[in-house]
């Protein structure tokens, strides 16, 4: 599998890195992030090769980190949006980058940033079209007349929406309709309700691609997180040793 490393033009605040490669067929038991159970319910072949293909790269992503892939599980939020976290029994408690994930055209993405951000990454090819019956689902106001008059641009506001979308961790529950995107703008800050986003817009290769990143974390403690946490806060209190009550609740 060959990997493309895509580095933002003049993308400036913390570490990142967002990588690409071409959609391909390969077997879920040699994808080490991927769920059996969960690729067993795709319908079509697509689906499965887009989901395999983004697992294995995702891996790629998490070594060029310096994480090993084995201790690691990709998790759902609520809302769908992925995270990672450290298979029960590691008991590692090394801050995990947080992620996201996209393909595109037979394309797969994925991006990654340090812990304490969100990240959202989307593509297109901007050859694509989107149907102007559409746009008013998409956009409202002046935004919504300039796509009117612009329908050529309707593509790389999408990107940029569905991007911020995924950095809140929210994808379609947050109306894109609320999402303005100033079009032309390679690097933007923009603001939804109290969320603050960065937001970057390139062309690679035919593909208009976008990358949002917003403070912020995305997932469940689990009870190892909980009981690691406890430790280290009697260990900071002095109350851990022989017969303290951490290591003999039950004595």
């Amino acid at each position: 599998m060959t990997v493309e490393v895509l580095h933002p033009p003049g993308a400036d605040g913390p570490r990142c890195l967002v990588l690409r490669c071409r959609v391909g067929t390969h077997d879920v038991q040699d994808v080490t992030l991927a769920h059996a159970d969960e690729v067993a319910t795709f319908a079509i072949q697509k689906r499965t090769d887009e989901h395999l293909s983004g697992r294995l790269l995702l891996e790629q992503a998490l070594s060029q980190w310096g994480f090993d892939a084995s201790m690691i599980s990709v998790e759902r939020t609520e809302h769908r949006a992925p995270y990672l976290t450290y298979i029960p029994g590691v008991w590692k408690n090394t801050p995990l980058p947080s992620i996201s994930l996209g393909h595109s055209d037979g394309w797969a993405y994925v991006a990654l940033v340090e812990h304490g951000w969100q990240v959202g990454v989307d593509a297109e090819s901007k050859e694509r079209g989107i149907q102007k019956n559409a746009f008013d689902m998409m956009a409202k106001g002046e935004e919504l007349n300039h796509l009117n008059t612009h329908p050529e641009l309707a593509i790389e506001a999408w990107v940029g929406k569905e991007a911020v979308q995924k950095s809140l961790g929210l994808g379609m529950h947050l109306n894109p309709r609320f999402i303005e995107i100033p079009i032309g703008v390679g690097l933007m800050n923009i603001s939804i309700e109290d969320s603050k986003i960065q937001l970057e817009k390139w062309i690679h290769d035919g593909a208009f691609i976008a990358l949002a990143l917003t403070p912020g974390l995305r997932g469940t403690a689990t009870a190892e997180d909980a009981l690691l946490q406890a430790t280290q806060e009697a260990m900071i209190e002095g109350d851990w040793g022989v017969g303290c009550k951490t290591t003999r609740s039950n004595a």
